[in-house]
């Protein structure tokens, strides 16, 4: 989730632990507030975790949240390997989610770690993480803006994701970086808000009465969460940046978008 005040996502997290059944191998949720971030992990299953449990009743609020729950591909059912990965960089959290297994090793992702940053688990996504991170410090000799971070990561995203699927989320807490592989989508919520029906619980919510003229909210996930609202798939290897609660266009599409008088 992206947006432009500090939002809860019970609701959405709901949703997303009700497919818990299937991906049991663990889950975690990152919460951004300011520079600081609340993270949490669990080797269970969300429906099955009192941390899940936790979070489902305790209406945490952030402008950026990262969930995610695990069936493991690569790397054994652990704490380590959970879902969403932490990484400090310019003085910053960095939060990753990987949906999808790369091949790794011989004439697979192989890549060559050399700086600081070494998985502590088995997971090819912990892999892919560390990679990314030690090339983003490599690319930068301090930290970049919003449009070179996204100019960046257009370059190197798509090396990870020709040995695999490689759905992914990234976040350092001023934007959320979402990478389609196979599936995802979006979809934004303004005003005039709705009610909206999950798609694998018998919940709803009016956003209408917790909600202000001026909130945006953005919500990336694999699956479609509600059942009542309009969500837009990934291209196969887009890249979508969302801030404030909106998706940023690169700006060649804003000029585009905004021609001149």
């Amino acid at each position: 989730m992206n947006a432009n005040t500090p939002t809860d996502v019970v609701f959405s997290f709901t949703g997303l632990a009700a497919r818990a059944d299937e991906h049991k191998d663990g889950f975690g949720i990152a919460f951004f507030e300011d520079r600081g971030l609340r993270h949490f992990i669990d080797r269970d299953g969300a429906r099955s975790s009192p941390v899940a449990d936790m979070v489902r009743r305790y209406p945490i609020r952030s402008e950026v949240v990262i969930a995610h729950i695990r069936k493991a591909t690569v790397g054994a059912v652990a704490l380590q390997n959970c879902h969403p990965f932490v990484r400090e960089l310019w003085g910053r959290y960095w939060v990753f989610a990987h949906n999808g297994d790369l091949k790794v090793g011989a004439g697979g992702f192989q890549p060559r770690l050399h700086g600081a940053f070494r998985p502590v688990g088995d997971t090819d996504s912990e892999l892919a993480f560390c990679w990314l991170m030690q090339e983003l410090a490599k690319a930068h000799a301090c930290v970049p803006g919003i449009d070179e971070l996204t100019h960046t990561l257009r370059e190197l995203l798509p090396l990870p994701a020709k040995h695999g699927t490689f759905n992914m989320l990234l976040s350092n807490g001023q934007a959320l970086w979402a990478h389609g592989s196979t599936r995802l989508f979006s979809v934004e919520r303004q005003h005039p808000f709705t009610a909206a029906l999950l798609a694998d619980e018998d919940l709803s919510v009016d956003f209408a009465k917790h909600t202000t003229p001026s909130d945006r909210v953005a919500i990336v996930a694999t699956e479609p969460l509600t059942a009542n609202e309009t969500w837009l798939p990934f291209a196969p290897g887009e890249l979508r940046v969302f801030r404030h609660g909106r998706q940023q266009l690169p700006r060649r599409d804003v000029a585009a978008s905004h021609p001149p008088h």
